[in-house]
């Protein structure tokens, strides 16, 4: 076939080609717009999501971000996490036990006094005589936001033999004639103010006449005497106008306080008798409950337990018998 019958033929196809691809884009033109009619008439019957996703037959080139819900969400978590915490403050705190918790004694093995003595002295083997001194543990059942128990004991048998103390009174009255006559190692005014500006603090305890506190004051020992607890005070009850029967309750009882729901008290010494420790300890039993007593009427202290210790050895909680039946004779348990 020529050239020239090729070419018919090529234009033939090309006119051909040309008039199905117009009548293939105008019957999908034609269903374009049959469906977007018939969209139209149900659009009035749906959501308005559906009504923009059918607005048009072509998709969007990118999706809808959704991004911009994403602050509502937080604001939504934010509010939900505030009204939470609003919650949490209003809510009330759990309250803790109102007394102080306690073992249970039922279980518990406790010794008489003479088997806990010999048990003790048997830690304080090798120790010097003086250092070691027997110690009760009183414990008491209380409320925790009750009054504390803080007195002043004089044993039967003195515990502090090398006691030094010192009174601050009027020189030249009867008050330092009596305080001397007493025990008291450092009497006077001014003579106590020098010794203790010069560093000389050879006393234990100080005490002090309410006519001489002004003058205590003014002297301005409260910062040597302060840091080691000596500094007289109304408070701690060593501002006192009988100095003579304080000096000897000092020289043979000690001072004792409540902490925690236990009182510490030291009874004796290593060398006591059996006999000498059991009446401190029954003098120091008497004097916590009566302290108790004295109370306000709402507030219930009762001795719980007693527990005698040593300087260096553990406590052994006491059944309140003197002796057992396995006990030592209190010969064995006396000296040094």
């Amino acid at each position: 076939m020529g050239s020239a019958g090729g070419k018919f033929l090529r234009g033939r196809w090309s006119a051909g080609a040309s008039r199905f691809r117009t009548r293939k884009h105008s019957r999908r033109c034609q269903a374009r717009s049959e469906f977007i009619a018939m969209a139209s008439s149900y659009s009035s019957l749906m959501p308005s999501a559906a009504r923009g996703i059918l607005s048009s037959c072509r998709p969007a080139l990118r999706p809808s971000p959704i991004v911009p819900i994403l602050p509502s969400l937080q604001q939504v978590r934010t509010a939900a996490q505030a009204r939470k915490m609003k919650g949490d403050k209003t809510a009330k705190r759990k309250k803790g036990p109102r007394e102080f918790k306690q073992k249970d004694l039922k279980d518990m093995q406790q010794f008489a006094l003479c088997d806990a003595m010999r048990y003790l002295r048997a830690f304080e083997v090798g120790r010097e005589p003086t250092s070691s001194k027997y110690e009760v543990h009183v414990r008491l059942k209380t409320r925790r936001d009750g009054p504390v128990i803080r007195n002043m004991l004089r044993f039967p048998h003195s515990v502090q033999t090398e006691s030094r103390i010192c009174v601050v009174c009027p020189p030249g009255t009867r008050h330092e004639k009596e305080a001397r006559a007493a025990g008291a190692v450092l009497v006077g005014e001014q003579e106590v103010f020098d010794a203790v500006k010069a560093g000389k603090i050879e006393f234990d305890r100080c005490l002090c006449h309410p006519d001489s506190l002004d003058a205590l004051n003014k002297a301005g020992l409260g910062r040597i005497l302060g840091p080691r607890g000596l500094m007289p005070s109304v408070k701690t009850g060593t501002v006192v106008e009988d100095i003579a029967v304080r000096v000897e309750m000092l020289r043979g009882g000690t001072v004792y306080r409540e902490r925690d729901a236990v009182i510490r008290v030291p009874v004796g010494q290593l060398g006591f008798t059996p006999e000498q420790l059991r009446d401190n300890l029954r003098a120091t039993i008497d004097q916590i409950k009566k302290d108790a007593a004295g109370l306000n009427d709402r507030i219930t202290k009762e001795v719980y337990e007693v527990v005698l210790s040593s300087t260096n050895g553990p406590g052994f909680s006491l059944n309140g018998e003197f002796r057992s039946e396995t006990s030592p004779e209190s010969s064995a348990l006396q000296g040094v």
